[in-house]
């Protein structure tokens, strides 16, 4: 038996949260290290910031992703957002010819709660590639980059 899923909260106390996602191909398939993949990332994290959603630093693992975005006041609900990411890159690997389930169920988001903590964060993620065995550093990792430049404070600089 599952345990329960944790709920999202219902109440920030930021009108500009800074969410650190993470989400995970099925069954950790590795689909995600590719050019094209990056490309529709990119293109979607570009058009999401019509609608008030800034993706700053990210990181495309070959089965899983992690980024940061801030939300401006009145957007989508993350879980929305999430799901629509997910749909557009599965869009893209079924052109590519990946068949089946691209995705695991949910994903995991935390808010940042600090500068500090974000810089620690992003300095986790960013060493992934190498924790990994990918690459000796981890600027050599393609399939990194910043969409916006976000800061803690106001989100947007």
């Amino acid at each position: 038996m599952c345990k329960p899923r944790l709920q999202r909260l219902k109440v920030l106390f930021t009108d500009h949260p800074l969410y650190f996602v993470t989400a995970c191909s099925h069954n950790r398939r590795t689909l995600l290290d590719t050019p094209e993949v990056q490309e529709a990332f990119l293109r979607f994290c570009e058009q999401a910031s019509e609608r008030g959603v800034f993706v700053g630093r990210f990181v495309l693992m070959p089965d899983h992703l992690h980024l940061f975005a801030a939300f401006a006041p009145q957007t989508l609900r993350l879980s929305d957002w999430v799901k629509s990411l997910k749909n557009a890159l599965s869009a893209e690997l079924r052109r590519k010819g990946f068949r089946g389930e691209h995705w695991q169920k949910g994903f995991f988001d935390h808010v940042m709660r600090s500068q500090e903590s974000y810089a620690q964060k992003w300095e986790y993620v960013r060493n992934n590639p190498v924790r990994a065995g990918l690459v000796e550093q981890a600027a050599e990792w393609p399939y990194q980059g910043a969409v916006f430049h976000l800061t803690f404070d106001d989100g947007l600089l």
